[in-house]
């Protein structure tokens, strides 16, 4: 069995393929004080709880967007499983084809999003990552990572609000009553979801007509959920593409 690891800003995913299905999937928070043993207890409960033998697992891989944190959970993958992982990043063979100006500048997190999209979708693909900031990627017919767009993450800009402006109150972000808002905390719920999916929408038609084609669709993170549905545009909502892209990458390096 293979074990994934996707460290993210606000979370760390971790999954567990067999036969390259993934069979299990557990998410708990980036915190960056945790020792390799605090990961450890984490990833041996994680195991005991789905009754996952951990001596089966034979093979990890990581993508870490916290530097900080990808030893001690490395060093905890050891403890648990016995396996070394392999780390996302210089040496690894990812079979991308990545068409900017720095292409060492790149996440692991994006290596892997696109790895993904560009086995498991027709090209060309635009994807829409909803976490701590919002992505916008676009590959093109040939299956080539040509660029994107960033934008503050939608918590980001609601935590922005009440920090800045001293009358808002902090909301938590949640499906609205309906767009247009009788009172503060609906309105600030109006602007973030459908302010973000009409965002989303924009953003795509612009992409389509600069690359001149219609694009397949997708979207991933934690708030896809949370955002898609309020979309005009078909999207499909896949939130397992980093570890998607983690197998794939790992059965290049290994094959």
């Amino acid at each position: 069995m293979l074990l994934a690891a996707d460290v993210g800003n606000t979370n760390i995913k971790l999954g567990i393929f067999e036969n390259d299905k993934l069979k299990f999937k557990f998410v708990f928070s980036t915190d960056k004080s945790k020792t390799a043993d605090e990961f450890a207890v984490e990833l041996y409960t994680f195991c005991q709880i789905y009754h996952i033998n951990a001596d089966l697992i034979d093979s990890s891989i990581i993508s870490s967007v916290v530097p900080q944190i990808t030893e001690p959970l490395k060093s905890a993958i050891k403890t648990v499983t016995g396996v070394k992982s392999l780390v996302i990043g210089p040496g690894i063979k990812t079979g991308l084809d990545i068409r900017l100006d720095n292409p060492s500048a790149v996440g692991s997190d994006i290596v892997c999003i696109c790895v993904a999209l560009k086995e498991l979708y027709p090209c060309p693909v635009i994807v829409v990552g909803l976490g701590t900031a919002t992505t916008i990627l676009y590959i093109n017919e040939n299956r080539a990572y040509c660029g994107g767009a960033i934008l503050p993450g939608v918590q980001i800009s609601l935590d922005a609000l009440s920090t800045r402006c001293a009358l808002l109150p902090s909301v938590n972000l949640s499906n609205p009553k309906k767009l247009i808002g009788k009172n503060t905390s609906d309105c600030i719920k109006s602007g973030a979801v459908y302010g973000s999916a009409s965002m989303i929408d924009g953003m795509i038609e612009r992409f389509e007509q600069e690359a001149g084609q219609k694009c397949t669709l997708v979207a991933t993170g934690g708030l896809a959920n949370s955002i898609i549905g309020y979309c005009k545009k078909d999207i499909i909502i896949n939130d397992d593409l980093v570890l998607e892209g983690l197998r794939i990458i790992y059965n290049k390096n290994e094959a």
